[in-house]
């Protein structure tokens, strides 16, 4: 569900940059030292580093022509806490569209608040941990999996729709749009949701702390070894097997707009109904966002062509994210200690 820039005025990309921006400042601030514990930082880099890889993996969504990949917001939410999952999301999208041309530069902040800030800052504390807050078992940790992911997916899905709308520079009409996002993108949730549902048990039945920790944002004082290595063999197996065998059907946005256009202009669009934003701001961005995408689509930019690119973008892109998301951890936590030492002398 990442949105093209084509999809966006300059004017609202620019304000949900300024947005996101703002919450990743105030997620920052509010982050507790015990969220990002010792212990609790390298599960923030691989389960950062596995969303990476697993949203690679496209699956086909049957008798549409469609194709859908997870989120992972709530996934990340219920190993890290909301605001930790925030933050690690958030590095994953900013990877995603730098490094690898996924998702306009322009409209980066509209989905880190389509899909970082709605399930993690949003459904997770108002949905996922209140369907726990009398016990946390397999059945309970299943049932807030996927009814906070279907919520999570359905609103981003929605919010997607209405910043169309309020850019007011294409020709998609609301209901048509609407009426074809939000069933895809059911169907896209619940198979999400299986999945989140899956792992976070998986887990719990590892090491329940971990999940523990992350409801009552206290400090991890397990060690998370055996959770860790599981999690990175996964990150490895989606980015550098299961990205070979991924759909190339078009995803549930991209296939939402193409079936609105067909509707109403009696053809079908990947991203562009009539709408050719190459100038001005647009340009600008586009030229940016080429410059730093040095594996753009997922592939070599010098042969896309190379099926080895789309195994060595997963590997890669999962590093990169480990490497950020761990290191922009460890600096927080170490600033928060810092600061809270001081303020005891």
């Amino acid at each position: 569900m990442h949105m093209a820039d084509a999809l966006l005025s300059p004017a609202l990309g620019l304000a949900m940059n300024a947005l996101s921006v703002a919450a990743i400042g105030a997620s920052v601030a509010k982050v507790e030292k015990d969220e990002l514990s010792e212990k609790k930082i390298p599960i923030m880099g691989v389960a950062g580093a596995m969303i990476f890889a697993m949203q690679m993996v496209n699956f086909t969504i049957p008798a549409t022509g469609s194709s859908g990949h997870i989120g992972g917001g709530i996934l990340l939410a219920g190993l890290l806490g909301g605001v930790p999952a925030f933050l690690s999301i958030a590095a994953v999208l900013i990877i995603q569209c730098l490094f690898f041309a996924d998702g306009g530069l322009l409209a980066l902040g509209c989905n880190i608040f389509n899909m970082g800030l709605i399930p993690c800052l949003v459904i997770y504390p108002l949905i996922f941990k209140p369907l726990l807050k009398n016990g946390i078992g397999y059945k309970r940790l299943s049932l807030a999996s996927v009814i906070s992911v279907v919520i999570g997916l359905e609103l981003g899905a929605f919010c997607v729709v209405l910043q169309t709308l309020a850019s007011g520079i294409t020709e998609l009409p609301f209901s048509t749009f609407l009426a074809l996002m939000l069933p895809i993108h059911l169907v896209i949730g619940l198979a999400e949701g299986f999945v989140t549902a899956v792992v976070l048990c998986f887990v719990y039945k590892m090491s329940p702390d971990i999940i523990d920790s992350s409801q009552s944002r206290q400090c991890l004082n397990v060690s998370a070894k055996k959770v860790l290595v599981t999690l990175a063999l996964l990150t490895v197996t989606a980015g550098g097997v299961l990205s070979l065998f991924a759909s190339t059907n078009p995803d549930g946005l991209e296939w939402a707009i193409g079936k609105t256009t067909q509707k109403v202009f009696g053809t079908e669009a990947a991203l562009d109904p009539g709408l050719s934003p190459e100038e001005g701001l647009f340009e600008s961005a586009a030229s940016l966002q080429k410059k730093t995408a040095f594996l753009p689509n997922y592939t070599f930019a010098s042969n896309p062509d190379n099926p080895a690119g789309t195994p060595a973008s997963g590997l890669i892109g999962a590093a990169i994210v480990f490497a950020f998301a761990g290191m922009t951890g460890l600096l927080i936590s170490k600033v928060k200690r810092s600061k809270k030492a001081g303020a005891h002398v």
